[in-house]
This record gives structure tokens, sequence and C-alpha cells, in this order.
């Protein structure tokens, strides 16, 4: 159930509870007994938070959801009231809960209320509101994370709900389950109960081996359609698998793959050719042998609008390229694309383009996206930036902030920065260490005496985000604790990592948060270790372009599924892949955490971290050095699309 959905039902759900609420209990909390849910908590506190008390309580919180006033109702509800209710009142307490929850979208609340929140409460409900209370049960767990438990409320009430075992209800419960971590699905199969719950589950996890084929994931399904002939899955099957079938059979059979492969990018063009061919020949290996033909084409030195003509020519079923933005722009310049386009780079934003062209790349924007999701999800929703100068930092700078602004963050202050210039400086401004000092001047001015003064950051930072490279990171980070801000938690992009873990110089980057592609977080990853055996030299130094090379061919027979199939995506290892309407591809990266110098994996929202001593007490103001002059970024720093 989306919020949208919510928000048009909510008059008529909360009426209801509030008459359901009315007939549940003979004695409530009168609004001229109380005016505020404070008062309403004093009451029922005063009466030893008996059971009808309790009830009261209810049919308040009711009354102020009815009348749109969740922040009230909230009040009540997360108090410790409820903390040993049981039976009905425990159940009428949920229902109530889980409304304010999705109404406010408290993804706090929501942690630790999913938490003890069965699979079966929609049951405990009189037949008439046991749909309503599963979509609200869905939308409980789902905002929170908790997929598999979303997935299972639906498939268990599908019975009972009106639309339950149509094509709309297996394509959620599939996105659902595709979301779910593949321990939880594993251990869900070991105990499930039931012909339903125990189809999806070997469903999920039969599409769920590591880089499988779309000819491979074709076969399991219609294998699985044999196995299961009376499942609810299995008619309508989801939107995503019957195109998964169709795409296996339809896969296309001349690829021209047009990169830079002389001249500037030519470094760029041969990684991500190589990362191309490589995927190929996996796909081919697997499969005994594919149908598709690939011709190579370099795009140096030519008009790319010409050469998609001459392209045209040898009759491919998809051009794959180019990676220069302004041949990209060339390409959008076009009324019209007989031949479909997978472009390796992104148009300016609001460009206009024709149909059946697809961008693709390792975008800024979209790490400067995730980081905002993160700091939302983490709960630090204002932030202060530190982005370097160019227009590189302005397209970050652009995504980072509305992203923030869509969330309901906001970026304090955005300090741009030339990593030539005094470092020390620019984290005082980013703290507002000088208008500190500029307060303390004016106090000694305005009563003419001197005043004692130690100089304080802005207090309503809650954490940073760090856009450099890793030599510039590791000057940045200590500066931090310096200047009072060591116990905020600093965020950054693939850029602050080299890629190859490096514990003595990345000691200066400990507890730096940042995100990057599966390839580089998950270096035991079995298609990585193949890779870098055969290719060790490229896949070294330019890892990201050769895998985003394997990616471009992955995409290559799913662009279908992603454009038609809302909610799919594409296990990449440049992330996971979906795509927006206008057909551009958005990743979705893994976060790590330096410790010891070393990326972790930081995979669950952290939303209470202490402070960082370590950084806190380092270095000491006498000993700071104010590094000035920092070295280049190393050459192995994530290249971006430009």
């Amino acid at each position: 159930m989306t919020m949208r959905e919510f928000l048009r039902l909510r008059p008529a759900f909360f009426l209801a509870l509030a008459v359901l609420m009315a007939g549940c209990t003979p004695m409530g909390i009168q609004p001229d007994q109380a005016d505020t849910p404070e008062g309403a908590l004093a009451i029922a506190e005063s009466s030893g938070y008996s059971d009808t008390a309790l009830r009261g309580l209810l049919s308040t919180a009711a009354r102020y959801q009815d009348a749109d006033r969740h922040k009230d109702a909230r009040t009540i509800l997360r108090s410790e009231a409820f903390d040993k209710a049981q039976g009905d009142t425990l159940n009428q307490y949920r229902l109530l809960a889980m409304g304010s929850i999705i109404a406010l979208d408290d993804r706090g609340w929501a942690a630790d209320f999913a938490d003890a929140l069965p699979v079966d409460q929609f049951s405990k409900y009189p037949d008439n509101r046991q749909t309503q209370a599963a979509r609200l049960q869905t939308s409980t767990f789902e905002i929170v994370g908790q997929y598999l438990k979303a997935a299972q409320t639906l498939i268990a009430s599908s019975p009972i709900r009106p639309n339950g075992g149509t094509l709309a209800d297996n394509d959620r419960i599939w996105q659902l389950l595709k979301r779910a971590p593949d321990s939880q699905l594993n251990a869900a199969a070991q105990t499930a109960i039931g012909y339903e719950q125990q189809g999806w589950l070997e469903l999920a996890l039969s599409l769920r081996q590591p880089g499988v084929t779309l000819d491979t994931q074709g076969r399991t399904i219609r294998q699985w359609q044999k196995n299961w002939p009376d499942h609810p899955a299995a008619n309508p099957l989801p939107s995503e698998l019957r195109l998964i079938i169709t795409l296996s059979e339809e896969r296309p059979g001349h690829i021209a793959l047009a990169l830079p492969l002389s001249g500037p990018l030519a470094e760029a063009g041969q990684a991500i050719r190589d990362g191309f061919f490589a995927a190929f020949y996996e796909d081919d290996k697997r499969n005994e042998g594919t149908k598709t033909r690939i011709q190579v084409f370099d795009t140096n030195d030519q008009a790319f609008d010409a050469l998609y003509d001459r392209i045209q020519q040898t009759k491919p079923d998809l051009i794959v390229g180019p990676l220069d933005k302004s041949a990209l722009a060339k390409v959008a310049d076009r009324t019209s694309l007989p031949t479909p386009v997978l472009a390796l780079n992104y148009l300016e934003d609001g460009q206009s383009h024709p149909d059946q062209l697809y961008q693709y790349g390792l975008s800024a924007e979209d790490e400067a996206r995730q980081i905002a999701d993160r700091l939302m999800a983490d709960d630090r929703t204002q932030a202060v930036a530190l982005i370097p100068w160019g227009d590189w930092g302005d397209r970050v700078e652009s995504a980072l902030i509305q992203r923030m602004n869509q969330d309901g963050g906001k970026i304090l202050n955005a300090v741009r920065y030339d990593p030539n210039e005094n470092l020390r400086k620019t984290v005082a401004d980013l703290f507002g260490i000088d208008q500190s000092r500029q307060r303390a001047i004016t106090i000694e001015h305005t009563i003419a005496q001197n005043v004692e003064f130690e100089a304080r950051r802005r207090q309503d930072i809650d954490a940073i985000v760090l856009v450099a490279s890793p030599t510039i990171g590791r000057q940045f980070n200590p500066l931090f604790a310096f200047y009072f801000g060591g116990d905020l938690p600093v965020y950054s992009p693939s850029t602050i990592y080299t890629g190859q873990p490096d514990p003595s110089r990345d000691g200066d980057l400990e507890r730096v948060r940042f995100t990057d592609i599966p390839w580089m977080l998950n270096p035991d990853n079995e298609r990585r270790q193949r890779a870098s055996a055969a290719l060790p030299d490229v896949t070294q130094r330019y890892g990201r372009l050769f895998a985003m090379g394997m990616d471009a061919y992955a995409l290559s027979s799913k662009l279908q599924l992603l454009s038609q199939v809302q909610g799919s995506d594409v296990d990449g290892l440049t992330g996971t892949l979906s795509m927006t309407p206008d057909g551009l591809v958005r990743r979705e990266q893994g976060w790590a955490i330096f410790q010891k110098g070393v990326p972790a994996p930081l995979d669950e929202p952290v939303t209470d971290e202490p402070a960082d001593e370590t950084r806190q007490d380092a270095p000491s103001r006498d000993a700071a050095i104010d590094r000035t002059t920092p070295a280049p970024a190393t050459s192995a720093t994530a290249p971006t699309s430009e």
C-alpha cells in the first residue's frame, strides 16, 4: 500500500477505527477530562494503567487520528502505558499504532514496533477489518526494510483480500521477496508451512544464483511452473517473470559496441570493452554457446551521428555506446532512433531525447542521491558538505541538495573548496567557527570589556558529507576533530577509496562511511576473482570501468524488462540496477566504513552512534598540521561520468 493510497483511504479508515474503539471501551477519557495527550496519559497513570484506562487511551488516540492529529496520537501510543497490554487491548493498540506509523512515515517508531509484530497479526481482527489491517501491516514491515515479513503478510492474507491472487498482487509479492536477503529466505524455506508460502519461497530462491543468465532464468521459471501448477503465482505469473521468459527467447542477436578505443579516452573505452566481453564469454560458456554476435566500433575522431548511420547499415539489434557526453548529445538531437541505444553516460538534466535511448553510467549524481538517502535512513537530517569546485562538483551539490530536500532533510552549509587552498580555513568555514569568533568580538565591543572565549562549531549539524579524493580526504578527516566535529559521522562517495586496501594511509579516514559499487566492496566475488585472474592489470587499474562493461552486457538483454516492469531490477557489479520511465538506469550501491584503515561492510542504518573518541581527541590543537598543498588523487580513484 503506497502512502498516497493510504492518505486517500485514511478518513474512512480512522472513522471506522473510532467506531470500533467506541464499541470496545465502556469508559473513555473524555475531551473535557484531558485536553492534551499528556493529560490523557496522566489520567491513565493515576489509575495504574488499568485495562479500562488503556482502552480509554486508545479511544482518545483514535479520535486524534480521525482529526488528523497523528503526532498527538503518537504521544499516547509510544508511551510506556502499553508496555504490558495484552489480548484485545494489545491488538487494538497495534492497529492504531500502525495507522500513525504509516501516516507519519515514522521509520524510527516502525523499527521498534515491527520487531514485535507477528506476521499473522491481521487475522486477530473482525472479518471486516482484516483486509485493512493486512495493508497497514505490510506497509509497516516494508517501511523498515523487513521485506520478507511484508511478503509473508500479503501471501497469508491473500484469500481474504479483494485483489488477492491477482496479477497486481503477485507482482507486489514478487518485488518484496526479491528485496529480502538470501539468509532470510533460506531460513524461512526451512520452516515454511503451507503450500502458498513454500511455493513462493522456492521460486524466489531458485532465481538467486549469482551471475545466472537470462536463458537459465527462463528455464528455471518454466520448470517451477511445471512443479507448482496450482500455485497462485503460477497463474498469473508475476509480470517480471513472464517477461523474462519472453526475453530469454528474444535476446539481441547482433550488438554494436561503440567505444573510444584510441585517443584520450582510449584506456577507459578499452576497460569497458574488456568487461563487456568478459561478461559475454561467461554467458557463452554457461549456455554452451549464445546466438549473440558483437561488432566493435572505435568512436574516436568520428562524428557519432554519422557513425550511428554507418552502424545502422550493419543491422544491429542494439547499439551500446557512446561513452562521450558530447557524442551522446548528438544522439539525443535525433528525432527518432530506429535502432535502440544503450548510452554509457547521461545527458544533462532536462535535455529531451527520442524513444529507445537508454542511459547508464557511473554517475556522481547517483552517489550523491544515495548519500542523501543514507543520511535520512541514519536519522541525520541536517548535514554540511565539502565539495570541490568545478562542473563535476556543481552536479554533485545540486543532486545532493535536491534529494535531501525531497527526503525532508537539509544541507545546512555547502562549502566549495580548492584542494590547493588552506584546508583548515575551509573546515572552519564549514562549521561556522569564524561566526563564533565574530560573535565574541561583537560582545566585547558591546560591553567594552575583554571576555574569555573558546570557539565553537555550530550545534545543529548531524553529519558531514565529504566529497574528496583519498589524498584530500585523509587531510580533511583529522581536521574535523580539531574543529570540534569529531563526534559527527562523515559520509563520502566512492572517490574517497582507491579500491585497494591501504591500512597505513587510510587510518586517517577512520570511521568515514562511503558508498561504492559491489565490485569494490566485495573482493571475494567469484566473477571479480575470475576476471582479475584473467586480466589482472586492467581489473586493478580500472576496476570500476571494467565492472561497468560487465553490467552493460547484462543490461543489453534486460532493457525491455527494466522499462516495462515497474520495480524490476538487475543485481549487477556496479550496484542494483533499475530504470526510470525516461530510460535512465539508476544504481543502488553498497556501503562500507573504514575500520583500522580497511573498508568493512555497513549494511544496516546506524541511527544512534556514540561519539568517535579517537577522532575527537586527535590531532591536538598544538600539534595540528596545516596541510595546504595536497598531492593529486591517485590514478585508481573512481572515474565518473563526465
